[in-house]
This record gives C-alpha cells, sequence and structure tokens, in this order.
C-alpha cells in the first residue's frame, strides 16, 4: 500500500497524518545522522589544523631562534647532553633553552648498540610531563644553577635562555607558575601547559614555528664539516642478528648544519627540538654525535675547547673544597664505587678488587690512611663487604663520607637556590615583572639534593689518588675535574 497517496473518504484522511508521521520522522532523522558522519569525518583534520596554527602562537622573543632537547638517565649523563647542546646550538647559531637536572632516571632513552630506543616525540613528551612535574612539586632546579656556564655566555661563543623563562613566553603563562603554589591557587596552569607541550614536543606534527628533529640514534650519525659525502652510510650497522629481529635501520652520516641549518625546512621555524642529544663511541664510529673537531670554524673550535669541561657553580666548589680542608685535613684518597644501579650491582667484586690493589699500594704511606667514599650503598649494608672490613680496621684506615642531611649539604642547597643562576640567562620583555627582572622570591618546596655535585668535588682535591668505577660517566667526570684541576681553580 502506498502511504503517501491520498483518499477521499473522510476516514482515512483522519488516520492519514498518524500513518506519514513516523516516516517523516525516521526521514529527517536518518538525512540529520548522514550529515552529522559527513561533518565529523571532516572535522579533526581541520579543527587540528586550526589548533596547530593558532597554538603557539609564535611569539617572535626578539626574532631569535631556539633550540630545546630531550635529556634523560643520570646526572652524568644529562651533563653530557648539555654540551651537546651547546655545541649544536653554537653550529646552527640559535639560542640554547637551559633544561632542568632532571630526577634519576625519571626518563629513559633505551638501548642505541640494540636499536631498542623511544623515539624523539615519545621522549619528548615524557620529559616535558617531568619538567612540569617539578615545577609543580617545587622541586624545579636548573642545569645552570648547577654547571657555571657564565664563561660560555660571556664570551659570546653561545646564547642560552632558561627552559622557564622560554616556555613561560611560548605557552603565554606568567613567570609566576614558577612558584609551586600557583598551580593550587589556579589549577588551569596545568592544563595550559599540558596543551602547550603537545605543540612544543612535536606530539602534533610540525608546525609554522617548529621543527621536530626525528632523527635519533637508530638512523642517524650527527658530523659537522668532516669532509665525507653527506649521507654516507655509518660503520655501524645492525649485525645479522639484529636483522633477525627485524631491525632493519640504516645508519647515515649526516652533517647537522647542512640537514637543519640555512637553506633547510628547519632553518626558518622559531624551534628546533631534538629528542635525545647522548652519544658515546662504539664499535669505531658513534652513537649519535661524531663531532670532535672544526678546522675550518674557528668560533666552533672555541667552543668545543670550552665545553670539554664546565665546572660546577661556586656554591658547590666552595663545599666541597671545604670538607676536604676542615673535616678531612690531611691527603687522602678518593673512592667512588657505584654498587647499586644497573650493570654496576654485577660488578661489585671487581669494583672491590681495584680499591684494594690501591690501598695495597699505599700502605707504604702514613698510617692510617684516609680514604673519602662516594658509594650509592648505604651504610648499613656495608657489614659482610670491603667496605665494612675498612671501616672496622681503623688503625689502618679513616673513613669519611658525606650524608643528605650534612649540615654543609643543606647550606649549599639553600645557597644555590638563593643565587639563582639558571634564572639569569634570557630575559624577554614580556615576561618580567615590571622592574625588569624576574621574579625569584617564591618559596621552594624541598631544597635540591647536591649531594652528588659536592662528593664529586670533594673527589677532585683528593692529593692520594682516585679510584672509579669502570663505566660509570660520573668517575669520567670526577677524571675530568682533577684533569682540569678544579681543587685549585
Amino acid at each position: 500500500m502506498n502511504l503517501l497517496t491520498s483518499k477521499p473518504t473522510t476516514l482515512r484522511s483522519k488516520k492519514q497524518p498518524s500513518q506519514r508521521s513516523p516516516l517523516l520522522y525516521l526521514t529527517l532523522l536518518f538525512s540529520l545522522l548522514i550529515f552529522l558522519f559527513y561533518f565529523f569525518s571532516l572535522s579533526p583534520n581541520s579543527l587540528l589544523n586550526t589548533q596547530l596554527s593558532e597554538s603557539p602562537k609564535c611569539p617572535s622573543l626578539g626574532g631569535d631562534k631556539f633550540l630545546w632537547y630531550a635529556p634523560h638517565s643520570g646526572f652524568g649523563n644529562q651533563l653530557m647532553e648539555l654540551k651537546n647542546g651547546i655545541l649544536m646550538a653554537g653550529i646552527l647559531n640559535r639560542t640554547l633553552v637551559v633544561p632542568p637536572v632532571l630526577d634519576h632516571h625519571a626518563v629513559a632513552l633505551g638501548s642505541c648498540p640494540k636499536f631498542r630506543v623511544s623515539a624523539p616525540n615519545e621522549i619528548r613528551g615524557e620529559v616535558w610531563e617531568h619538567v612540569i612535574e617539578l615545577i609543580r612539586s617545587g622541586r624545579y632546579v636548573s642545569m645552570a644553577d648547577i654547571v657555571d656556564i657564565s664563561s660560555l655566555v660571556s664570551s659570546s661563543l653561545v646564547r642560552v635562555i632558561d627552559f622557564r623563562v622560554f616556555i613561560s613566553s611560548w605557552c603565554d603563562v606568567n613567570l609566576d607558575f614558577a612558584c609551586h603554589n600557583e598551580f593550587n591557587a589556579q589549577p588551569y596552569l596545568l592544563d595550559k601547559l599540558k596543551e602547550c607541550g603537545s605543540v612544543l614536543t612535536g606530539v602534533k606534527g610540525n608546525v609554522k614555528c617548529l621543527y621536530a628533529v626525528n632523527e635519533d640514534c637508530r638512523t642517524t650519525v650527527w658530523t659537522y664539516q668532516n669532509g665525507n659525502v653527506d649521507g654516507a652510510l655509518d660503520s655501524f650497522q645492525p649485525d645479522e642478528k639484529l636483522k633477525k629481529k627485524k631491525i632493519s635501520y640504516v645508519r647515515k652520516r649526516r652533517d647537522v648544519y647542512k640537514t637543519l641549518g640555512p637553506g633547510s625546512e628547519a632553518e626558518s621555524v622559531s624551534v628546533l627540538a631534538f629528542g635525545s642529544l647522548f652519544t658515546a663511541p662504539y664499535k669505531g664510529s658513534e652513537l649519535l654525535i661524531d663531532i670532535h673537531e672544526s678546522p675550518r670554524d674557528q668560533r666552533i673550535g672555541s667552543l668545543m675547547e670550552k665545553i670539554e669541561f664546565l665546572p660546577f657553580a661556586p656554591e658547590i666548589l666552595s663545599a666541597g673544597k671545604k670538607f676536604a680542608l676542615d673535616t678531612i685535613k690531611a691527603p687522602f684518597l678518593c673512592a667512588q664505587l657505584r654498587l647499586l644501579d644497573g650493570q654496576f650491582k654485577n660488578h661489585r667484586k671487581a669494583t672491590f678488587q681495584g680499591l684494594k690493589q690501591k690501598l695495597d699500594a699505599l700502605m707504604q704511606s702514613p698510617l692510617p690512611i684516609h680514604i673519602f667514599v662516594m658509594t650509592d650503598l648505604p651504610e648499613s649494608n656495608w657489614t659482610g663487604n670491603y667496605l665494612g672490613d675498612l671501616a672496622r680496621d681503623s688503625n689502618q684506615f679513616k673513613l669519611f663520607f658525606l650524608k643528605e642531611r650534612d649540615d654543609l649539604v643543606i647550606q649549599t642547597a639553600k645557597r644555590i637556590v638563593d643565587a639563582g643562576h639558571g634564572l639569569k640567562f634570557g630575559s624577554v620583555a614580556n615576561i618580567h615583572d615590571g622592574t625588569d627582572q624576574i621574579k625569584k622570591d617564591c618559596p621552594s618546596a624541598v631544597i635540591p639534593d647536591v649531594l652528588l655535585y659536592i662528593e664529586q668535588t670533594v673527589c677532585s682535591c683528593a692529593s692520594l689518588g682516585f679510584v672509579g668505577t669502570a663505566g660509570s660517566t660520573i668517575a669520567g667526570s670526577i677524571e675530568l675535574m682533577r684533569k682540569f684541576g678544579a681543587c685549585s681553580s
């Protein structure tokens, strides 16, 4: 029966509206669903494009161009990445965004030799979230608070800006958010920073003012003016064992200046975002960065010489020297014993053996032999191992060590906070407090942990020698401090 056919009878005419209404409503509903499906199938891309073009608003910041990277792992690795960040910023003529000190292993890279690492956008996202947490909890400490980079900046070899200063402008957030209690007073700040971070980390892809570098140690070894063909294959490639695991990356050597400098797609953007900048020698090559000299660029050559050794802040150096002179008061040996973390716990016997051999060689010295012990093994766990034996033999050995709650450590941490070295680097007009000075009167929720840095300084003063843990980046840092006479400077 045709429901749309009208009949002359009065009875059918009265019933007709009730018969046509359901079909009419169903037709309208079906049409609406088609329209909504069509709209939402197209809108996400258009909405995303709108968000990316408007957030962030690409502030000029004086027309400067910036470089930031994603540090990770322990302090030794973070210090290496700071040096590499300075080098990359110098080569590409960009202002380096100086990051904070991250909690030990709060962010992990993975294994470059095994080609099993977090992708650059992933590690940038992890770092961003951790940085916001450091600010929120009042535990933010800049790398420039701990490491003295003032001579680099004053010599104009590199330009730097504090991470907090940079994101305050980029995310359009008043710098007062560096005060941890601002997050409680204005909870929208956290959401605003998270949204800004999704752009600045490259999670949403490249935008007109940001270029996310997605090359990492699986695909790239960065070089600079090395005279070789740009894009040549690196000597280290996945071996047959890795290929059987379907790892098929190809590592190429690429000139960072040609790839990301003038004339490149990245050159015109305001912010260049790297992932990890960790590198290390491996099988005749480097894991990520193979730049050790610059014979054709005197400025970069000078920069490389200066970043080989970056001293600690004056407050830290002063504390370490004070402990050596006023507490140990005699020639001493430093023993840096990493015994609990990662691969090191499996080599405890070899680590103790190295210390024993050194002490045996010093037995002709006046007794007792003074030893400064720097270790991650709690004193309560020394019983039954070589450290416990040394502690019991007070006739031949006198042990010294520092603890987090020692007054020297606490007072040094407070002086670091008061000095605020990091916030001295970088100033942008629209995020000042009206006196052309960045506010630094925010109360710290937690004083920074500076024990590790003071311990390293003490070890640099050890006139009887130094015994470090093989493979430890901290041991390497101490050796460098001793080589450059950090204790006598």
